[in-house]
């Protein structure tokens, strides 16, 4: 009887789980709860603030329910914002994964010094900071002293406006940017190039398939996942950019490029309406979310039909 009592406590022991094993999930998990509760409470606050009236030049504000949601979409500052964000995330999204996808691919298949080189050199403008940059884009369309309006006085072109216009200050903010984040893309791409496997290329060839065939049968469905994750990354920050657009105009000529960011800064900073100002974010917030959902569902469903885990 006492060597069954002893064997039993002696399993019992062994069944017991040392606190260091148990308390060890707790703590992997404690800094990604951490960073969730500081994202949370904040985007709590903020939706709580675009329930009230609050203004930096008022001490006490009260809670006006929908009352500041319902005056910004029936507002043309705001549609005309949206309008300003699309069309600018449009327009640098596309530029920028065209150019990155067909640089990427030149240099990948080039595979010499020379596209050693110019994989260094194409990162460089990633290296400036977004202002930095527009200023220096500044300098160098100035009228009277920048090396572009020089190069177009060859052309007989004279006095271009620039940003100075609203017919061309989109135009001016896009290339910029495209400037700018287009290496972005390309690495994103390149990256996922060199790491395509080299046996189907190497069937194709044997096969005789063309370059156009091997690219659209083999290339583009492996290196979509790439691409989608190339523009996940490049058309959210497109969708919410300020950097530039307010290094460059401040939002001008007039509303030409004042998008969501923009105006919610200057209603909420300028006019000091804070609590005028958050419906603005969060609606931006509320589309880039859905945005980003669907992008990573398609890059998710592009992933597994790479892997061959679905026709």
């Amino acid at each position: 009887m006492k060597e069954q009592t002893k064997n039993s406590t002696a399993a019992s022991e062994l069944n017991v789980v040392p606190f260091k094993t148990r308390v060890l999930p707790y703590l992997i998990v404690a800094p990604a709860l951490i960073i969730t509760i500081g994202i949370m409470i904040p985007f709590i606050m903020a939706i709580y603030y675009s329930l009230t009236n609050y203004s930096f030049r008022m001490p006490t504000y009260s809670f006006i329910g929908l009352k500041n949601w319902i005056t910004i979409l029936k507002s043309s500052v705001f549609w005309k914002a949206v309008w300003v964000t699309l069309r600018y995330a449009f327009f640098t999204t596309v530029i920028e994964m065209g150019l990155g996808m067909g640089i990427a691919i030149l240099l990948n298949n080039l595979n010499n010094k020379f596209s050693k080189i110019m994989r260094v050199a194409l990162i460089f403008p990633l290296m400036i900071a977004p202002v930095t940059a527009t200023i220096i884009w500044q300098l160098m369309l100035n009228n009277s002293v920048g090396i572009v309006e020089k190069f177009l006085n060859v052309f007989g072109i004279v006095g271009f406006p620039w940003a100075a216009s609203p017919k061309t200050a989109m135009m001016t903010a896009v290339m910029i940017d495209v400037w700018v984040n287009t290496a972005f893309c390309m690495l994103l791409v390149l990256a996922g190039l060199q790491s395509l496997p080299k046996s189907p290329f190497e069937s194709a060839k044997i096969d005789g398939g063309s370059t156009m065939f091997n690219f659209r049968n083999l290339t583009l469905p492996m290196l979509k996942p790439s691409l989608y994750i190339a523009l996940l990354f490049r058309l959210m920050a497109a969708l919410q950019e300020y950097a530039i657009i307010f290094s460059l105009t401040k939002g001008g000529p007039g509303d030409t490029l004042m998008n969501l960011s923009l105006t919610s800064y200057q209603t909420g900073f300028q006019f000091q309406k804070f609590g005028f100002a958050l419906p603005y974010i969060l609606v931006l917030w509320v589309f880039i979310n859905m945005v980003a959902k669907q992008i990573v569902k398609r890059q998710r469903a592009a992933q597994r039909q790479a892997a061959g885990l679905e026709e």
